[in-house]
């Protein structure tokens, strides 16, 4: 399996619905190898707690289920969320179908049987969506928006300088640790020089606008994104 897909992927969170047990828990065993957190339920009822509680970043749902649909289950996220991504399995190709579920903004929509090859490419498709809006979850509440330069949460937006959006943007981009010598030569500009205290000032005016210790000093190297960031 890719590794550079798993190492995307385990940075967003995903709620899987389908009422097939056998299905869902073979499917759900290959999305914990995958994402950060996984969350699975077998009707429609009980995903949408589940999305009330984790409001997971990506949404996969079987259409028929016992009760309500999984077309029902997006509708009522729909109505106050555009943002969650959904991926839509079903065993059906009906015209019907694809035209209900052609307004709700899906990824994809999975023809079953589900196999690793068509599951596989709708997660790339989702980490698509992501790349091309440039939106980077830094955690479960933050977000780091690439075109506006802009780190928010749900009640507080932070506007960050041209270095702090270039040296984020390495620190995400690279996926691990920068050292000084990197941040001097990639970020720094070429009439100023990276004394240590210029540096440390950076860094700690930089913190400020950031969820509470996402980035690592290594001691005498450099900086990178933490793993023990508070959510």
């Amino acid at each position: 399996m890719n590794e550079n897909l798993i190492n995307k992927l385990s940075a967003y969170t995903v709620l899987y619905v389908e009422d097939e047990a056998g299905i869902r828990r073979n499917i759900e065993e290959i999305l914990q190898h995958l994402f950060k957190e996984t969350y699975s339920a077998k009707n429609v009822s009980e995903a949408h707690l589940k999305y009330l509680q984790y409001k997971p970043d990506l949404i996969i749902t079987d259409i028929r289920m016992p009760g309500d649909s999984g077309i029902d289950l997006i509708k009522k996220v729909r109505e106050s969320d555009s943002k969650t991504r959904v991926i839509i399995t079903s065993a059906h190709t009906d015209l019907e179908y694809l035209l209900q579920v052609a307004e709700l903004h899906l990824v994809k929509y999975i023809v079953k049987p589900i196999t690793q090859e068509k599951l596989l490419d709708a997660l790339e498709a989702f980490l698509k969506t992501h790349e091309d809006s440039k939106i980077y979850n830094l955690n479960a509440t933050w977000v780091f928006d690439y075109s506006k330069s802009v780190i928010s949460n749900e009640t507080q937006e932070f506007d960050l300088t041209k270095k702090e959006s270039n040296f984020l943007k390495l620190l995400i981009t690279k996926n691990r640790l920068i050292s000084y010598e990197e941040m001097e030569n990639l970020i720094w500009d070429e009439d100023s020089v990276m004394t240590p205290n210029a540096m440390r000032l950076f860094i700690k005016n930089f913190r400020k606008k950031l969820p509470n210790k996402i980035i690592k000093n290594v001691q005498g190297i450099g900086y990178k994104l933490s793993d023990e960031s508070d959510n």
